[in-house]
């Protein structure tokens, strides 16, 4: 093994993704391969579990072989095995960490199990191999923003592999609040990227929508801004003797265009001011922005131009790297691989694996609910300690 640069060999299946990467140091991807299940599921509008899961099964071993080819190099080079562990859905987790138990055992080396979120955090440090010879990695402390379909939250990090939860959604997360807003809309399935193509012939100004700000949190939610476009479709679909969205009801194109710009400028105004607060109050050096809606260009252009003004350093990701990915489960693989962890072959799938639990949350289970619930959850605990 390299001491300076250690390869690993990453597996990821958390969801509609297939993808297996190569990735030396932690930064240099040496191949990588995806095999994405959008238009399996685009029928749908959403991805069915079953469905993903037996998908995984028919491409992860072709995934592997164009990884590995791609790389110039064998199984026999590689010096750790990473494969997400969660969260996700279990049965298209299992499926990744089935394979990647098989490589560990049959080649004898380590298996590293990685949170998924925590390589959408480490997608950051990787080189995007574009020819630019690559971005300085991020300095800390840093400020993360995770925006996926899944999860929205926002962490301080002090240091590799220390986390400080800061907010959360306590609803919807962001792409999921994109997916159904685009089915109303009556777009194509996922719904970020279909709304930022709308949104981007709008030819007059977006419909104005409500912005949830929670006070001075750094909490996020994104359900009342659902309900506010549902009532005003239902109700211009109505106006115009249409049927209702659920039935097949569609506006104008134009009206959908503005609707579109609306809804994107509601969900990435609260985003971008809150991280940019949360990177002025922890002192951050970096804002870090992951996951699939990091890969939104009018999200990366409003945070963009808040951290040139307060002169801090921004990293997002390539959009290919933003979206799921095995080079990020092998830059963070090779984090955890360098600080000693290491999976037996008894690993299980942890659908459910937040990568900081709220303060005062037990570890041996979820607290009843995230974010502004989480926070009385921990208060009646404190209060009941008290009483002891």
């Amino acid at each position: 093994m390299s001491v300076a640069e250690p390869i690993v060999l990453a597996v990821e299946s958390s969801c509609d993704e297939t993808a297996v990467a190569v990735v030396a140091g932690g930064r240099r991807i040496l191949g990588q391969a995806i095999a994405s299940q959008v238009a399996l599921h685009a029928p749908t509008g959403g991805v069915v579990p079953e469905v993903a899961a037996r998908a995984h099964l028919r491409w992860i071993v072709p995934a592997l072989e164009e990884t590995l080819a791609t790389a110039g190099i064998g199984v026999d080079r590689v010096d750790a095995i990473a494969v997400t562990a969660g969260p996700g859905l279990a049965g298209s987790l299992l499926v990744g960490i089935a394979f990647a138990k098989g490589l560990a055992w049959v080649h004898g080396l380590p298996l590293v199990g990685v949170n998924h979120l925590e390589g959408h955090l480490y997608a950051a440090w990787l080189d995007p191999g574009d020819g630019a010879g690559g971005e300085p990695v991020p300095d800390f402390p840093v400020v993360a923003l995770v925006v996926s379909g899944g999860h929205t939250f926002l962490v301080a990090m002090p240091d590799h592999l220390e986390y400080r939860l800061l907010g959360e959604t306590v609803d919807d997360a962001a792409g999921e609040a994109f997916d159904k807003a685009g089915r109303l809309l009556g777009l194509p399935y996922p719904g970020g990227p279909a709304i930022a193509r709308a949104a981007a012939t709008a030819t007059g100004p977006a419909v104005p929508l409500p912005r949830a700000w929670l006070g001075d949190s750094f909490d996020f939610s994104f359900s009342g801004l659902k309900t506010a476009l549902r009532r005003v479709v239902e109700g211009e679909l109505a106006a115009l003797g249409r049927p209702p969205a659920e039935e097949g009801g569609l506006l104008p194109d134009e009206r959908v265009a503005a609707l579109a710009a609306g809804f994107q400028e509601s969900v990435v105004e609260v985003l971008a001011v809150k991280t940019l607060r949360a990177a002025r109050e922890t002192g951050a050096r970096t804002i870090v922005l992951g996951g699939g809606v990091a890969s939104n260009e009018s999200l990366r252009a409003r945070l963009a131009a808040g951290a040139a003004g307060s002169g801090t350093r921004l990293v997002i990701p390539p959009p290919a790297l933003c979206t799921d990915n095995g080079a990020m489960i092998g830059a963070a693989g090779h984090r955890r691989f360098l600080a000693g962890d290491r999976a037996g072959l008894d690993l299980d799938a942890r659908p459910s694996w937040p990568l900081v639990r709220p303060a005062g949350a037990p570890a041996t289970r979820r607290p009843p609910r995230r974010g502004a619930a989480a926070r009385a959850y921990e208060a009646s605990r404190a209060a009941e300690a008290g009483r002891r």
